[in-house]
């Protein structure tokens, strides 16, 4: 899925969600939109002559509504259209960094070059430590993982607010998206601020390159250097290991430990001895910066453009099963596993509505055998439309020998519904203990890879019963 239909279909996600009572986008805004966005997608798939998909439905149907919201709320407009925060600095930071290059060597001496020119050295050491630090990158995932998102976060939603004067529901709906999208975007964020650093240190050697040979033409260099603490045979070894590459691959001619020694002393510095060290440092930044940059850059620019035609979103959620039958697909199904648990008559019809409000109003329950407490986890397999829920009653404890070995062994890497029916609790506790009991289940939900949703078989209608 590309990243601008997964943008507005994580969007319209959002807003739906949060807008429960349907007080922004009304039932006949819905079924409005998902008529139309039937029609456009069997349309499409006509002149294709291809079968018509759920992605595409869902992106006309987002269309539809964001278009819809955007006019009756002008200040939502500007959130529909969506700008990454780092679509200005693509092109401004390298354009800076290039201006700022340009300067580096501005503010010396203007008839004067120094062998140990110290931001052209810097330049050189500041690149050898930076391939350095993305070879430990690359070898400590665990540790990079929390910086990384960090810093695509803050990057890939650009102002990331909320606009004033928004309806509670739409801003709600507007900052749970701002969370999700920036979850999933981390990894394609992430590869766009790689390219855009990787090219803006590009430009800034290309600067410093281009400074060096534009005041070498209206003025006339004169070489030399001093140190306090550097003799001349250590700075013939440092100069000898710098410019080796640039010697090796363009055939330039360095400097000798004689023509070190007599560059020392300035007064002896005659104008024209320049151009060598102009040459030499030159071709350095071309090989030690300016090409693996670009290389560098290009294989994030790769990245990014791969990301961005494969976005990462997760269609096996209720809410898309739900949609799933509006696009002309099959029903879902809620396969329901009760632990130490008895379902009985009313209850089983408050799976019902459970069902229908998840995967939508044509869904249907499979109630599996009752499992008792203790008893190992069934095999449950997945299949399309199909969501696996395992029922657990509230009142109960949740136990890491029983209850999380159990959900661990249902999981196993699919994705698993973790139904916590308060029922039986809400009849003989206070509301302040039930909602104890409650982000204590959630929470022990969590921790073991199960979606949390709390539910009330008898007053089904009564809970909010979302994943926390």
């Amino acid at each position: 899925m590309k990243e601008k239909t997964a943008r507005a279909i994580l969007l319209v996600k959002a807003i739906e969600e949060a807008d429960r009572q349907k007080e922004v986008l009304t039932e006949d805004d819905r079924k409005f939109a998902s008529r139309t966005a039937r029609e456009l997608a069997h349309w499409q798939a006509a002149e294709s002559r291809s079968a018509a998909t759920l992605p595409n439905f869902l992106y006309h149907r987002a269309d539809q509504l964001l278009k819809r919201l955007a006019s009756r709320h002008k200040l939502f407009a500007g959130v529909a259209k969506g700008h990454s925060g780092l679509w200005g600095a693509s092109w401004l930071l390298p354009l800076a960094a290039l201006l700022v290059g340009s300067m580096a060597e501005h503010f010396s001496n203007a008839h004067r070059v120094d062998l140990l020119s110290r931001p052209l050295l810097g330049i050189i050491a500041w690149n050898l430590l930076v391939y350095l630090l993305i070879v430990v990158w690359a070898v400590l995932p665990a540790r990079r993982a929390g910086l990384r998102r960090g810093l695509a976060n803050r990057m890939g939603l650009g102002g990331g607010h909320v606009p004033r004067r928004l309806p509670h529901a739409l801003s709600a709906g507007v900052l749970q998206f701002m969370v999700d999208w920036a979850r999933l975007s981390a990894r394609l964020n992430m590869a766009r601020i790689a390219r855009i650093l990787h090219w803006s240190a590009a430009a800034f050697a290309i600067g410093a390159v281009l400074s060096l040979y534009s005041r070498g033409i209206v003025e006339q260099y004169a070489a030399g250097w001093e140190s306090t603490f550097l003799n001349a045979g250590q700075v013939h070894q440092l100069l000898s290991l710098v410019f080796m590459p640039a010697e090796l691959v363009f055939g330039l001619q360095g400097f000798s430990l004689a023509e070190v020694r007599s560059l020392q002393d300035w007064s002896a510095a005659h104008p024209g001895n320049g151009a060598r060290w102009v040459h030499l440092y030159a071709a350095s930044l071309l090989l030690y910066v300016i090409l693996p940059r670009i290389v560098l850059g290009l294989v994030a620019a790769l990245r990014a453009m791969f990301l961005r035609q494969r976005f990462p979103l997760d269609m096996d959620q209720p809410y898309f099963h739900q949609l799933s039958v509006a696009a002309g697909g099959e029903p879902g199904l809620l396969r329901v596993l009760p632990y130490s648990l008895t379902v009985d008559e009313a209850r089983s019809k408050g799976l019902d509505v459970v069902a229908q409000d998840m995967l939508g109003e044509q869904a249907r329950v499979r109630l599996l055998p009752q499992v008792a407490y203790g008893s190992e986890a069934p095999p449950l397999e997945a299949g399309e439309g199909v969501t696996n829920a395992v029922l657990f009653g509230i009142a109960a404890t949740p136990e890491q020998e029983n209850h999380g070995v159990f959900l661990a062994a249902l999981g196993r890497g699919k994705r698993l519904v973790a139904l916590l029916d308060q029922s039986a609790m809400a009849a003989r506790t206070d509301a302040s203990r039930l909602r104890e009991r409650i982000e204590l289940w959630r929470e022990f939900c969590i921790l073991h890879g199960a979606e949390p949703r709390v539910v009330d078989l008898l007053a089904p209608e009564t809970v909010d019963g979302g994943a926390a």
